[in-house]
């Protein structure tokens, strides 16, 4: 099939971040698209802005003359849809099958791993403003998921979770970590976890990996461009700049920079879009990549604060025990920096499966880093509920349970059921979680 303007694809469970960024950038390449989903979301709305037909909900009506039919991971073969299309010879592809046809004529800067992925997506993207960019979360630069350009050239941001990394084409391999994550693809076997990361690598004309990673330090027989956080950052520092967060670094022989957020992680996410950029571009580039830089402004749900007032509220997607140690620390450097005194931590846990594979590492990962946990049901996530006795696991932080909070003026008000348990004000209010908490943090839900 051509990739032509006259190509026509209908995307089911458009709604999705994943599948809306697939609809969003080739409708900017002029294909003609339609879609579906089971309600109504902002992605929806967005599309519809631009007068893109969506069916709400599912029905075997959207199944016209499309060439073809594109379905997110949670699509089940017996959608009405994907039926339709069948009984009609519309050829379907999950998403990850459609990625060779949508990347395979691109040069793709393809961005992998299980921690800081759309970090680094965004900051590329800042730094190739004439790129395209589909990543998974929405850059506040051009507050969307996606750069709409038209070019040969793309700034992607790669999933690993189902392995669907391999079929993204990489021109360029990002890799700011690839510690274990989502091993039931895997078969929970290591082996075909690294295999598959040396296979990403080995797809890619050129490498750019961070060698604070162990198992990337360890790969020796492709030749890449490293990061080594230890002696090639140096002088970070962090500071407010217009009461936003900011961290400074020497990168290397290349001088300063400053980039959005706080954080060691943030200057490590910062120099591997860097030091692509300086590959891409060359040295002599560098005033324009440091003008570039300044362009990033964060992401939405990392980091995101929404609230600035005597109370402040945090939004971050952090759901791995990595991440959450890092954004702690982050937030630990906000709260000094405002002269802030109190941080409460609100922690949705997001699937059993990952609480319970990770389980040491999330009963330490608060340590001296919150003064006070509040711990909210976990987010199943389509999983089946399991026991999980988190009074017992983390009753060293005397915790707080919650069935869920809602934002009422500058405060939060925790409740139990339908009962009020407590208000939250007057502090620096950090949540935690891939789950809805994000809703309930801004008042959404």
């Amino acid at each position: 099939m051509s990739r032509g303007e006259n190509v026509k694809i209908h995307f089911i469970g458009i709604g999705g971040i994943g599948i809306s960024g697939l609809a969003k950038y080739l409708y900017a390449q002029g294909m003609q698209i339609t879609g579906s989903d089971i309600a109504q979301s902002n992605a929806t709305k967005y599309l519809a802005s631009y007068d893109i037909p969506i069916n709400i909900p599912h029905s075997a009506s959207a199944i016209t003359d499309q060439d073809l039919v594109i379905h997110s991971a949670i699509i089940k073969p017996d959608n009405v849809e994907v039926q339709e299309a069948l009984r009609k010879g519309i050829k379907v592809l999950s998403r990850k099958e459609a990625l060779a046809f949508i990347l395979g004529k691109k040069r793709v800067f393809s961005v992998c791993g299980a921690h800081g992925k759309s970090t680094t997506s965004a900051i590329l993207s800042s730094l190739f403003p004439h790129f395209g960019a589909i990543i998974g979360a929405d850059s506040k630069e051009f507050g969307s998921n996606v750069r709409e350009a038209k070019s040969e050239s793309i700034v992607f941001e790669a999933d690993e979770s189902d392995k669907s990394f391999l079929n993204s084409n990489p021109y360029f391999a990002i890799i700011p970590n690839a510690e274990p994550e989502h091993m039931e693809s895997y078969h929970h076997n290591l082996d075909e976890f690294y295999g598959a990361y040396h296979h990403f690598m080995q797809m890619a004309t050129k490498r750019i990996i961070n060698l604070a990673d162990p198992y990337l330090k360890g790969v020796k027989d492709l030749e890449s461009i490293v990061l080594d956080p230890q002696n090639d950052i140096t002088d970070i520092s962090f500071n407010l700049c217009n009461d936003e967060p900011q961290t400074t670094f020497t990168l290397k022989n290349y001088g300063s920079f400053s980039v959005w957020g706080f954080g060691e992680h943030m200057a490590q996410n910062a120099s591997l879009a860097i030091l692509c950029a300086i590959e891409e571009y060359g040295e002599e580039q560098l005033p324009q990549i440091k003008a570039n830089l300044a362009h990033f402004k964060g992401i939405k749900k990392r980091f995101d604060i929404i609230q600035k007032s005597s109370t402040i509220i945090i939004d971050d997607y952090a759901h791995h025990p990595t991440e959450i140690k890092a954004t702690l620390k982050s937030v630990r450097i906000y709260a000094d920096l405002k002269q802030i005194n109190k941080i409460i931590a609100i922690w949705q846990p997001h699937k059993y499966s990952r609480v319970l594979d990770n389980l040491t590492a999330f009963v330490e990962c608060f340590e001296n880093l919150c003064d006070e946990l509040i711990i909210l049901p976990v987010w199943k996530a389509g999983e089946a509920h399991i026991d999980i006795d988190f009074e017992t696991l983390f009753k060293h932080y005397n915790p707080v349970f919650a069935t869920h909070l809602k934002r009422v003026g500058e405060s939060l008000h925790l409740y139990q059921d339908q009962t009020m348990i407590k208000t939250l004000k007057d502090a620096l209010i950090i949540g935690l979680g891939a789950g809805d908490i994000t809703y309930q943090l801004r008042g959404e839900k």
